[in-house]
C-alpha cells in the first residue's frame, strides 16, 4: 500500500526569537516493512543531516536570524507491506530497550497491574492482554497530559493519549524482561484527516519487533510508517528544540496520510 504523507508544522512567537535550534525526526527510512519512494523536507534554511544513537535519521535546523514564525514541511510517499506480521530491525542491540527512563519508570501499582494482566508471562498473547488493559485503565483523552507527563503520572490519572499509553506499556513490558521501544510516526486510517503524528510501542520477541498500538488496538505494522525509535518520547519526538526569546509560543500541526490510487 502506497501512502502519501503531508506533515506541516508552524511555530508562532509572541515576540521575535533571536535564534533557535530544532532537532527534526520527520524523515522516514527504508526498512523491512516500509520503502520510502520519495521524501522532501522544506525548511527556512539548510539543515545538517545526522544519525542519532538509535539509528534515526535527523535534521538539525539552526536559525540564527530573528524570526517570529517558523515553518517546517515534510512530504513524500512511502510504500508499506500490508501483510507484515512484525518488523525486522537490527540496527542496534534490542537489549538496549530494556532500560528505564524518567518517563517510563515503573512503580509498585504499575508492576502489580502488569503481572495481573499477563500472569507474569512475556509472550505476544500476554502483551496483547496488557495492551488492552492499559487502554481500558486510561481511556484516550486529548489534552489530559503533556509531553513531560511520566508513565506513573498518567497511570495514576487514568487518562492519556498515545504517548502515555505507550510509556505505560513500555514500563510494564520492560519490568517483565521484554525489550520494548517507543516509536513515533504516522498512522493511516480510513477516516480522512488523521490530524496528528502518532506513537506506539514495539516489543522484541524472538528477535522480531511486534507492534503494540495501544490507542488503536492494532498489532501489525500494516498501517504504520515509522519515523524514529527510542527509549521514550524524548528520544523519538518528531520535533524538539530550544530558542532564545520569543515569549509565548503557539504551534499548529497538520498531518494528512492518504492512500494513493
Amino acid at each position: 500500500m502506497k501512502l502519501e504523507i503531508d506533515h506541516s508544522t508552524q511555530y508562532f512567537y509572541e515576540t521575535p526569537v533571536k535564534k533557535s535550534i530544532q532537532m527534526l525526526r520527520v524523515t522516514p527510512q527504508t526498512l523491512a516493512h516500509q520503502q520510502v519512494l520519495s521524501w522532501q523536507l522544506t525548511l527556512p534554511r539548510y539543515g545538517q543531516e545526522i544519525f542519532d544513537g538509535f539509528g534515526n535519521f535527523c535534521t538539525v535546523l539552526n536559525v540564527n536570524q530573528p524570526h517570529q514564525v517558523l515553518n517546517i514541511h515534510a512530504q513524500g510517499v512511502v510504500e508499506i507491506d500490508d501483510t507484515s506480521e512484525y518488523n525486522s530491525d537490527n540496527r542496534i542491540p534490542a537489549d538496549i530497550f530494556i532500560n528505564s527512563t524518567d518517563l517510563t519508570r515503573i512503580n509498585s501499582e504499575m508492576l502489580e497491574f502488569a503481572h495481573k494482566h499477563t500472569n507474569g508471562q512475556a509472550n505476544r498473547t500476554a502483551l496483547s492482554r496488557l495492551s488492552l488493559a492499559v487502554l481500558e485503565h486510561m481511556p484516550y483523552t486529548p489534552g489530559s497530559t503533556h509531553v513531560a507527563t511520566s508513565a506513573a503520572e498518567a497511570f495514576e490519572k487514568r487518562l492519556g493519549v498515545c504517548q502515555d499509553h505507550t510509556h505505560v506499556f513500555l514500563s510494564c513490558a520492560r519490568a517483565l524482561g521484554v525489550p520494548a521501544r517507543y516509536v513515533s510516526g504516522y498512522l493511516y486510517t480510513a477516516e480522512d484527516g488523521h490530524l496528528a503524528s502518532h506513537a506506539w510501542a514495539e516489543a522484541c520477541l524472538n528477535n522480531h519487533w511486534f507492534v503494540f498500538d495501544i490507542s488503536n488496538q492494532l498489532y501489525q505494522p500494516v498501517q504504520h510508517v515509522q519515523l524514529a525509535v527510542g527509549l521514550d518520547y524524548n528520544d523519538a519526538a518528531p520535533l524538539r528544540g530550544m530558542r532564545q526569546g520569543g515569549g509565548q509560543e503557539h504551534m499548529e500541526c497538520l498531518v494528512r496520510v492518504r492512500t494513493m490510487e
